[in-house]
């Protein structure tokens, strides 16, 4: 653990990172997307259910990350909660969901940008995604605090388009008077699984609690209000679709035709560049915090301390083995696979932290109490909820993820074993 007058991160770039890992490219596809199954303002609903329900999941990330001001994590609250095995499991999990985002990002960045620079063919677009990913890598692996200062900086420069458009809809919105129409219940459910990739990120947060200064409710209050805050405009982003776009389910850049909607064709390349800006944004979050997962693995009896050595507060070898991670992905799976295999990822890692917080606070660990018993199972209630939309075969995909993971342990020790014994 580093001593606090060296660490490098405050509330303010703990916010920003969490804002930078919640508005990313998802929020420029989702609200056609989430049109689909429920038609008109009526869609809106997903953000706000999806957003109440990961409320405590939220809070209980914060509590955890607030208790343990150690860099990884989920793996780090398993590891103490259930023992190192269960911990392993815990965190291969969490770094599958996250290189999955970083991936589905990227991807997503080479489908909005590329065409723009005159990169519209398949090829084009695939090379420029795997430039993308190995210029963001190489920035990261600058140093954290260089990070720190490119994330703020790019969480700035994005809100501003999202935030001008919700200022230039609101008059609208507030003197619409839109026709009540029967909510399709069925639609809603998979609407709010949908919901889960855009505003997921919060977890991002807690990450690097190693590195954080300042007193134990910074990584909690900084967790939650980047929650509230994404999901907050979010909900008045959809309604401003829904209200300018009446074919919004059909809708290509649903944000990019509302902002020409409400403020006119001279200023949609500034909303164009928005877009732009929000994939590169969560991209390079994602790719400074992502790696720490998996270095958090680095100890003898899991994947080796090579993983978690360090230059520049940054574990250089999982940034690498991450990159090429990523850069196989993107090469290989399409933007819909790996956008509802993040979501299911990632709430496979919610539900166990939530199980992690439960068995702690049941111990009394960290100053962790009764409240926090009860925060897991409301977490596990609304993960359960958001899950129920999955197919079997998106299921099955998580489940064989993680079995790939022990795998690699076992074929680890096994190994280590063998080296022993010469």
């Amino acid at each position: 653990m580093v001593e606090d007058s060296r660490r490098v991160l405050g509330f303010g770039s703990l916010l920003a990172l969490g804002l930078n890992g919640i508005v990313g490219v998802g929020i420029f596809f989702a609200p056609a997307e989430l049109a689909k199954l429920v038609p008109g303002p009526a869609s809106a609903l997903a953000f706000m259910l999806t957003a109440v329900l990961l409320v405590p999941v939220a809070w209980a990330y914060g509590r955890l990350g607030s208790a343990y001001p150690e860099d990884g994590g989920p793996y780090v609250w398993a590891r103490e909660a259930l023992g190192e095995g269960f911990g392993f499991a815990v965190g291969f999990v969490a770094y599958v969901s996250a290189v999955l985002s970083t991936a589905a990002v990227v991807s997503g960045l080479g489908q909005y940008l590329a065409p723009a620079l005159g990169l519209g063919s398949s090829a084009g677009r695939l090379g420029f995604q795997l430039v993308a990913a190995l210029l963001l890598a190489g920035i990261a692996g600058l140093g954290l605090r260089v990070s720190a200062w490119v994330w703020s900086g790019l969480t700035l420069l994005k809100l501003t388009p999202l935030l001008l458009l919700v200022a230039a809809a609101l008059p609208s919105l507030v003197a619409s008077d839109a026709p009540s129409a029967p909510l399709p219940a069925a639609g809603l459910g998979r609407a709010a699984l949908i919901a889960v990739f855009p505003l997921q990120g919060f977890e991002i947060v807690p990450v690097p609690s190693g590195e954080v200064r300042g007193n134990r409710r910074t990584v909690l209050a900084a967790t939650l209000l980047s929650l509230g805050l994404a999901s907050g405009l979010y909900v008045l982003l959809q309604l401003a679709c829904s209200h300018a776009l009446p074919d919004l389910a059909q809708a290509s850049a649903p944000i990019v035709e509302a902002g020409a909607f409400y403020t006119g064709a001279p200023l949609m390349g500034l909303f164009a560049a928005g877009t732009n800006l929000s994939a590169i944004g969560i991209a390079f979050g994602m790719f400074a915090m992502t790696p720490r997962y998996l270095a958090a693995l680095g100890t003898p009896r899991l994947l080796g301390t090579g993983l978690a050595r360090e230059t520049r507060s940054v574990p250089l070898r999982a940034l690498a083995i991450t990159a090429g991670a990523v850069v196989l992905l993107v090469s290989s799976a399409s933007l819909s696979g790996l956008f509802v295999l993040s979501s299911l990822a990632v709430l496979a890692q919610y539900a166990v932290s939530a199980v992690s917080l439960f068995r702690l606070a049941q111990r009394r660990e960290r100053g962790l109490g009764r409240l926090d018993q009860w925060l897991a199972p409301l977490s596990l209630a609304s993960i359960a909820l958001l899950a129920r939309a999955a197919q079997p075969a998106e299921l099955a995909i998580v489940a064989g993820v993680l079995a790939v993971g022990f795998a690699l342990l076992y074929a680890r020790r096994a190994l280590a074993s063998r080296s022993a014994a010469r």
